[in-house]
């Protein structure tokens, strides 16, 4: 260190930390549930509904996510939400092996690049959780888990495989 610097400690673990006691721990699955804003919404409204909505710029036609009131390409303020497709590819992943609450390990904590554009960080369900199941640029699509009467989470699977001789 520098004269005059000080050390800054990323702290991984909090013990203090008692989220059930807090209220904001999913009774369903012990995840943390998520907590909407003004901002985000109409997302956790969509999620419940099985819809996957995202923003798009009205000015330079971007789509973007985390939702937000101004496009974060050229700080426009007029903005739509429109329906994603919900078809994405895997773009990075983790597999984690430490015990979370709401997690039966191994899970993978990923990146899918979606198909309009924007990337999302999930989990990635319905298959194994290894190297050779988890590859980089596979198709994903999303669904949805209830975790409370208010918030599904967008999860993404394995894209179904389309049948041979059928067109895609």
């Amino acid at each position: 260190l520098m004269r005059g610097q000080r050390r800054r400690t990323l702290r991984l673990a909090y013990p203090d930390l008692n989220v059930q006691a807090r209220g904001i721990v999913s009774d369903a699955n012990g995840r943390p549930v998520p907590v909407p804003t003004p901002e985000t919404q109409h997302f956790w409204d969509g999620t419940r509904a099985g819809r996957l909505l995202l923003q798009r710029c009205t000015a330079c036609s971007e789509a973007y996510f985390p939702p937000r009131p101004f496009c974060p390409a050229c700080s426009c303020r007029a903005v739509e939400v429109f329906d994603a497709s919900g078809d994405a590819t895997l773009y990075s992943y983790v597999i984690s092996h430490r015990p979370h609450p709401g997690f039966d390990g191994p899970y993978s904590i990923a990146v899918v690049q979606l198909a309009e554009g924007p990337r999302m960080m999930t989990n990635i369900v319905a298959c194994e959780q290894t190297p050779e199941a988890l590859e980089l640029d596979m198709a994903v699509e999303v669904t949805f888990e209830a975790i409370t009467d208010d918030i599904s989470l967008p999860l993404f699977r394995p894209a179904a495989a389309t049948p041979a001789g059928s067109a895609s």
